[in-house]
């Protein structure tokens, strides 16, 4: 029997991961749950990603696109007048207030570089990139603060349950901006 051509057989097997940590979490995600939830044989997910790592890898680099686009679509990068803390304050909200469970997946796939050192590298590349998008509109060092200050903030809603209250958020992130 000749093979089936399928050049979105890939994605959807880092799409049916992603699904399988928001479901289940990361001890959830095996080859055999990723090849259940995309409807493909076992040896394709094997096939396109020999390890775990490696789909974490793909899951995570897709998975981290969520904050970057909020960032990039809300405009606050092009608005050097605007006021940088409200704006990222703002910008927070409705990222946090969107699809939760897209953000909670995000940091899920994020911290399990905690203890997966393949997912490393592409944890350090989005603060690396997400520093250079926000030094856009002040300093490197600056960038670096503002970007754990709003990881901190993200982290204490995610785990506490709390509600995200901007003006605290607006208030903490102008102490770190320059005047």
């Amino acid at each position: 029997m000749p093979r089936r051509y399928d050049p979105e057989r890939r994605q959807r097997i880092i799409d049916a991961a992603i699904r399988v940590v928001g479901k289940k979490g990361i001890a959830g995600l095996t080859h055999r749950s990723v090849a259940a939830e995309a409807n493909v044989p076992l040896g394709s997910t094997t096939y396109h990603f020999s390890t775990l790592d490696d789909l974490m890898v793909a899951a995570l680099r897709q998975a981290n696109e969520g904050f970057a686009k909020a960032l990039a679509g809300s405009g606050v990068l092009d608005d050097t007048q605007g006021d940088l803390a409200a704006a990222l304050a703002h910008v927070l909200g409705e990222w946090l207030g969107g699809d939760r469970q897209g953000v909670e997946l995000e940091y899920e796939l994020y911290l399990a570089a905690l203890r997966r050192p393949a997912l490393r590298p592409v944890a350090a590349e989005w603060t690396e990139e997400t520093a250079d998008r926000l030094a856009r509109r002040t300093d490197p060092v600056t960038a670096r603060a503002l970007l754990a200050l709003m990881d901190g903030i993200c982290l204490q809603v995610l785990l506490t349950g709390a509600a995200y209250d901007e003006g605290y958020a607006r208030e903490v992130l102008a102490r770190v901006v320059p005047e």
